[in-house]
């Protein structure tokens, strides 16, 4: 039983752009995802929607439209501008908002995430009472360790463990980062998109050292469980998903990793 789902997505492609669904491999998760459509493919009692483009519109609309089993949203607004705080304070009293995302994996500069107008925004986030999830790929990896160091008191969330390239066998630099990131006490992890950074032909031998690495850098305290629905159908059904994090985790982190984790992190009721 999947108590907290930390991390999946809502949207419908007919009423909005989705400019990362650049080609023909994206056609099977077009359409309208909506709350309806995940509670019917999860066992989650709650979880945590997270933001899919770089647009407030699509965060207002997740927080207006956020019920059960959505608790809270990871949304987007723009680190730089001079009113960042102003702007993150419009947004939670619009809704359930828990968190801010922006997609640094798109951003064509690997230190984006150092520069000055950005580091001064995600210090707004903290000091806002709110989570910033990392959304990187090894590109950007550097950089999300050196603002994380530079931010204590920012409190980080690794989204799909980093991205590591699993279908093509990367182990390092991957295996060291992690390592690297999980002696900052401020950063946690989710245990989530690894299916699709496999491919569609994945193993579970090909999956599971990645995810105990992980278990094992962060411990299951600072590890939280989360199915990337519906991206994960490329790769696996949402069960399939959760029978493979199960097989990662040990009875005593199950408590912490499908649940306990998320709730303490990102402050759930």
């Amino acid at each position: 039983m999947i108590y907290v789902d930390a991390h999946h997505h809502l949207w419908d492609t007919a009423t909005r752009e989705y400019a990362w669904m650049d080609g023909p491999w994206a056609d099977p998760i077009r359409g309208r995802f909506d709350i309806a459509r995940y509670a019917a493919a999860t066992e989650a009692s709650q979880s945590i929607v997270v933001q899919a483009v770089m647009d407030e519109s699509e965060t207002l609309e997740l927080l207006a439209g956020a019920a059960r089993p959505v608790a809270g949203v990871v949304g987007w607004t723009d680190l730089t501008a001079p009113d960042v705080g102003e702007r993150l304070a419009a947004l939670r009293e619009a809704g359930p908002l828990v968190g801010i995302r922006h997609q640094v994996q798109d951003e064509p500069d690997p230190e984006w995430l150092n520069r000055p107008p950005v580091v001064r925004g995600i210090a707004a986030v903290g000091a806002a009472g709110l989570v910033y999830d990392l959304l990187v790929k090894p590109p950007q990896a550097a950089a999300a360790l050196d603002v994380a160091r530079r931010l204590p008191e920012v409190s980080f969330v690794l989204d799909h463990a980093g991205k590591p390239d699993i279908a093509g066998g990367m182990w390092e630099p991957w295996a060291t980062w992690i390592t690297d990131l999980a002696a900052l006490p401020n950063v946690s992890v989710k245990l989530s998109g690894l299916v699709t950074e496999a491919g569609p032909d994945w193993k579970p031998d090909e999956i599971l050292p990645y995810a105990r690495h992980v278990l094992a850098a962060f411990g299951p305290s600072r590890t939280m469980y989360g199915s990337d629905w519906p991206v994960c159908t490329l790769a696996a059904t949402p069960g399939q998903v959760t029978a493979l994090a199960e097989e990662a985790l040990s009875p005593g982190d199950r408590f912490e990793v499908h649940g306990a984790t998320a709730k303490r992190i990102y402050g759930l009721s």
